[in-house]
């Protein structure tokens, strides 16, 4: 059973999980091991269930995630407590684990935005593929503030999404955004009142789930390969994800569906 006070907590409705960061009180810091292990966990164990379709990542409480944990930073067993080499290393195998866990997986993530997503939230939220923010949402690449640069690859994820030179503005400054500007900047797609945030990344999750799994899964990979290719090694990719999809027995029922005029019905073949 689930337990209440663990790291992660997660539901499952319609093929779609719902991953919360359970910290509120600390407002849900993504540093700590025990963090990253159930996020990798988590995540590695949904991409190998093809019975899932999309992923939703929100937070608990008032915040998405205030990124490092402040009070462990620099204490001995925490980020930077034990010399640079050892630093190095804990960065390695601790936090910078996430967004290669992003990056590996199949299965589309949603970030419902619940509030203030601070230097490594924000980070976080850049690694998943669609963000969608409540209008109490705040962001901001805040590590300049706190004496630190982005060490969770954030100089990688945030310029492929707002732009190099906005990018570059909000790592040297650490100002914040509010939801409309980020809005404004295209790190989200679209702002929501608080109480409509859930079902809004909702319904984005169920027209996701309701396309051909594979179909999905490939897309998403074609999606994430295709930020630091060529375009000829695009087009290859494309070319053989194409061949595999058009043998699928979804693909044949999607178009009998639209010549016959017919909701088609998906099997995950």
């Amino acid at each position: 059973m689930q337990q209440d006070n663990a790291p992660i907590l997660g539901q499952f409705i319609e093929g779609i999980a719902i991953l919360t960061l359970n910290r509120p009180e600390a407002r849900n810091p993504i540093s700590d091991n025990d963090m990253v292990d159930a996020l990798v966990d988590a995540l590695t164990s949904i991409d190998a269930d093809h019975s899932i379709r999309a992923i939703i990542l929100t937070g608990a409480g008032s915040a998405f995630s205030a990124g490092g944990n402040l009070k462990t930073l620099g204490q001995p067993g925490g980020l930077g407590g034990d010399g640079p080499a050892r630093t190095r290393d804990q960065y390695r195998r601790g936090i910078q684990r996430l967004p290669l866990a992003f990056e590996a997986l199949e299965v589309p993530v949603i970030a419902a935005v619940n509030g203030p997503a601070i230097g490594a939230g924000c980070d976080l939220a850049c690694m998943c593929d669609i963000r969608i923010a409540s209008d109490r949402a705040v962001f901001a690449e805040s590590f300049a503030k706190v004496g630190l640069v982005p060490g969770d690859g954030g100089a990688w994820l945030l310029p492929r999404i707002v732009g190099f030179a906005r990018a570059t503005e909000m790592v040297l400054t650490g100002d914040s955004l509010t939801a409309a500007e980020a809005l404004a900047a295209n790190l989200v797609s679209r702002v929501v009142a608080a109480e409509d945030l859930l079902e809004t990344a909702m319904a984005i999750a169920r027209r996701i789930a309701a396309n051909p799994a594979d179909v999905v899964r490939m897309s998403r990979r074609l999606m994430r390969e295709s930020y630091g290719s060529q375009l000829t090694s695009v087009l290859e990719m494309s070319a053989a994800m194409q061949a595999v999809a058009q043998s699928t027995a979804d693909h044949r029922e999607a178009v009998s569906a639209m010549l016959e005029r017919r909701e088609p019905v998906f099997q995950g073949r």
